[in-house]
C-alpha cells in the first residue's frame, strides 16, 4: 500500500514538471544580484518672477551678511533670514537679485517666493503699503480709542483690538478703515484679523470686507406659494 502511494506521488510530480515545461514556465533558484530601477529626471524651470532684478532706491540702505538681509529706509527697518535653497547677490549696478543655490523643485518654489518677499521689504521701507476695509450693516461702525480699534459689529459687546506699534490705522466716516505701514505681512495679518470678526455673508452682504473684495451674492429662499 505504501509503495502504491509513493509511486502516485512521484507520478504527480512528474506530471506537474512536464506540465510546466509544456506551458513554457521555468523556475530558477539562482540568487538575484542586480536590481534595475528607472527614475525620471525632474526638470526645474527657472521662475519668471524669481529671475527679475529688484531695484533699490537711493534712500534705502541694504546690509547683506551671508543668508541674512537688513533693509533700512525712511519708513522703517526690516530683516529676513533666507533658506539655503536661495542666495542673494548685490550687483554693481545697484540691483538686488535672488538666485537659486541648487537645482531642485523646492529651490524653484523658494526662488519666486523670496524674490517677492524681498521686493516687498524694499518697497515697504521706501513707499509703504495700505489695506482698506469697509463695514456694511446697520449699526456697524468703528472708532479709535487711544491705541485700540473698537468695532461695533452687532455683538452684545464691542470688539477691542490693540494696534501694533509698526502699523497706523485710520477710520473714515465710522465705516471705512485704512491700515498702513511698511511691513506688508503685518498689514495683511491685522486686516485679516479685523475681517474675521464678521466676514461678509452672501445673502445681504453684511459684514467686514476688503475695499476691493467682490462678494458673490446668493438668492434667498422664495416664500411658499399659496
Amino acid at each position: 500500500m505504501a509503495s502504491a502511494i509513493t509511486s502516485s506521488v512521484q507520478t504527480s510530480n512528474l506530471k506537474s514538471a512536464f506540465l510546466g515545461e509544456r506551458l513554457g514556465l521555468c523556475a530558477s533558484m539562482a540568487p538575484v544580484t542586480h536590481i534595475c530601477s528607472f527614475r525620471k529626471a525632474i526638470e526645474c524651470k527657472e521662475s519668471r518672477i524669481g529671475k527679475q532684478p529688484i531695484e533699490v532706491p537711493s534712500n534705502v540702505s541694504i546690509t547683506l551678511e551671508g543668508q541674512s538681509l537688513k533693509v533700512k529706509g525712511p519708513l522703517g527697518e526690516l530683516s529676513r533670514t533666507y533658506p539655503r535653497e536661495v542666495i542673494l547677490e548685490r550687483e554693481e549696478s545697484g540691483f538686488l537679485r535672488v538666485k537659486k543655490a541648487m537645482d531642485t523643485r523646492r529651490a524653484n518654489q523658494m526662488h519666486g517666493l523670496f524674490r517677492t518677499l524681498t521686493n516687498n521689504m524694499v518697497e515697504g521701507v521706501s513707499k509703504g503699503f495700505e489695506k482698506r476695509l469697509q463695514l456694511i450693516g446697520v449699526g456697524y461702525r468703528a472708532i479709535l480709542e487711544g491705541n485700540e480699534l473698537v468695532l461695533n459689529l452687532g455683538f452684545s459687546h464691542p470688539v477691542k483690538m490693540a494696534i501694533p506699534d509698526n502699523l497706523k490705522v485710520k477710520v473714515e466716516d465710522n465705516t471705512r478703515i485704512a491700515v498702513s505701514g511698511y511691513d506688508k505681512c503685518s498689514i495683511g495679518e491685522f486686516a485679516a484679523s479685523i475681517r474675521k470678526w464678521r466676514p461678509p455673508e452672501p445673502y445681504k452682504g453684511k459684514g467686514v470686507r476688503y475695499a476691493d473684495e467682490v462678494v458673490r451674492r446668493k438668492e434667498g429662499k422664495a416664500g411658499k406659494k399659496k
